[in-house]
This record gives C-alpha cells, sequence and structure tokens, in this order.
C-alpha cells in the first residue's frame, strides 16, 4: 500500500554502463550537427562540459567506468587539450568525477548521502540545517521590494529587507542564498546577531506570528554575476529558485525567495497517498504566450 510519496528533484543520476562506447555513438547519431560547436556561443570547455555531464547523468557512463583519455576526447570532440582538461576539471570540481594521477578520470560512485532522506518536520529540518550550516548576513536593511514581490505582498512602500549566505559548517562551502522581504515592524525582532543564531522561521515562532499557509513556487535560472559569486559557481550556470509567500492571517505577509545550486542542493517534497490521488498542494503551471495562439489562422 502506498502511504507517501516522495518528490526528488536533482540533476544527479549515475546508473548504467558502456562510456566510451556512448560518447561514439553519440556523434554518429547527431547528423551534420557536432555536439561541440565552436559557433554555439558557449565556451568550448563548457559545451564538453555538458556532454560528458549528460553521459554520465543519462548512465551511459556508470560509476567507476573510466572516461576516454583526454587525447581520444580531443579527437572525437575536434578540441584542444586544454579544452579537453578544463571540462575534466570542472566535472571534478563539482563532483561527478575522480582524476586519478597517470590513470585517467572515472566516474565518482555515490553513497547514500545522495539518497532521498526522511522528510521530518519542516523545523526539524531547519533545526538540522542550523546544526550543520553556518549563516552569512550579506544584507540587512529597509527599502523597497522590487514590483513583482510588492504586487504579491499588495505593498507598496518600504519592507525590511534580509540576504543571507548558509555555508557548510566545515568547508564553508555556500549552500544556499535566502533574500527574505518583512514587515518593518520585525526589525527588533530579525536582528543580524538573531539571524546567525537561529533560523528565520523559529525568530518568528518566538514572536507570536502564526503562519496560516505557504506558496511555494520552484523555477530555474541561469546564474547572473550576483548570485554566482554568493554560491560561488560559475556564471551561466543553472540554478533553482524556490520562491515562498507567507499568509497570515489569511493574508500575504511576507516573502522569502530560496536560490541553490542543484549540484550540491535538491528539493524534497512530500505527499500522503490522498494528496497525491487529489493532487492538493502540487500544481504545473505553463506560461505559455498568448500572442501565438492569437496568431493562429481562423477559419472564416
Amino acid at each position: 500500500m502506498l502511504y507517501a510519496c516522495y518528490t526528488l528533484m536533482t540533476n544527479i543520476g549515475l546508473f548504467g554502463k558502456g562510456g566510451v562506447k556512448a560518447l561514439g555513438l553519440m556523434q554518429e547519431t547527431g547528423g551534420s550537427v557536432r555536439p561541440v560547436n565552436a559557433d554555439a556561443g558557449v565556451p568550448l570547455h563548457r559545451q564538453l562540459f555538458l556532454v560528458l555531464h549528460d553521459e554520465i547523468a543519462r548512465g551511459a557512463i556508470a560509476p567507476g567506468d573510466a572516461l576516454p583519455t583526454e587525447q581520444s576526447l580531443c579527437d572525437q570532440f575536434g578540441v584542444s587539450r586544454i579544452t579537453v582538461r578544463r571540462a575534466l576539471a570542472d566535472l571534478a570540481e563539482q563532483g561527478y568525477i575522480e582524476r586519478r594521477q597517470g590513470v585517467g578520470s572515472f566516474v565518482r560512485h555515490r553513497g547514500r548521502s545522495d539518497e532521498a532522506p526522511p522528510v521530518g518536520s519542516y523545523m526539524d529540518s531547519l533545526r538540522q540545517a542550523q546544526f550543520q550550516t553556518s549563516i552569512d548576513v550579506a544584507e540587512h536593511d529597509v527599502r523597497t521590494p522590487p514590483s513583482p514581490i510588492g504586487d504579491a505582498l499588495g505593498v507598496t512602500g518600504e519592507m525590511l529587507h534580509i540576504l543571507r549566505v548558509r555555508r557548510e559548517r566545515r568547508t564553508h562551502e555556500p549552500l544556499m542564498v535566502t533574500e527574505a522581504w518583512l514587515p518593518t515592524d520585525l526589525a527588533d525582532t530579525l536582528t543580524t546577531s538573531a539571524l546567525r543564531r537561529k533560523p528565520l522561521y523559529e525568530l518568528l515562532s518566538a514572536a507570536g506570528l502564526v503562519i496560516d499557509r505557504m506558496q511555494h513556487e520552484i523555477t530555474a535560472e541561469i546564474a547572473g554575476p550576483r548570485n554566482a559569486r554568493l554560491l560561488n559557481v560559475a556564471i551561466g550556470s543553472a540554478l533553482l529558485r524556490v520562491n515562498r509567500l507567507a499568509f497570515v492571517a489569511g493574508s500575504p505577509h511576507h516573502h522569502v525567495s530560496i536560490l541553490l545550486s542543484p549540484n550540491r542542493s535538491r528539493v524534497l517534497m512530500s505527499q500522503t497517498a490522498n494528496e497525491l490521488q487529489t493532487g492538493d498542494g502540487l500544481a504545473i503551471a505553463h506560461d505559455v504566450r498568448r500572442e501565438a495562439a492569437d496568431r493562429r489562422p481562423r477559419s472564416v
């Protein structure tokens, strides 16, 4: 019997066999279009990184399998050894492969930490994250929110603005960036020192704030210079964004945006069997431009 369902969003999937052969098939089935193209507008080493990453993600190269040699990749994709080395270095840095001096590059095995962990209460997960990570409060001020956020909250004036970077406690690696917009009367509660010590929602709960519900939106975007710097990723990297609109006493109260690198973090959603059947709590919105539909030929 199905009791609950977990939806795991990640860009890491390492299963299957046949690394070198699969890379050959990729070009053979590609017709006249090469997977690495100097005219694509994307650096060659980044294109090669994406090609190799896709082969690993779809299982063409299994954990423990060797990648083709540097010279083989140069010959196969028509790129320089410097390009190949930069692509392999990026794969190694993001944990997809390990490079063994004098031996070659191998797809890394993933342990149980990459499986979906049990999902407890939200406050439990916050406390665990607080124990395992540290917080940098990068910005703490009062300013006017961007129009989409102000419109969602029904606010035209200034709000308390908080920008934080959560880091892995031992390595100081940035894991996520959170940006919050809240009523200014919470400024005395949500001080910089308090936000370094405790999670935002624990502070709000201690202040007597009761949240009725939260509306979540999960989107993807490309890292611009500011977010790339905060998360220590390359400009143009794919990022996950989770937007939260919190309601208090039936009205929108505050907005929190969470920015993640899918190479380091995943988003877990939990639904009971009843919610799975009814679709409660989960929906997919399609932003289709109406102009395209308006241009369709109409019968007379």
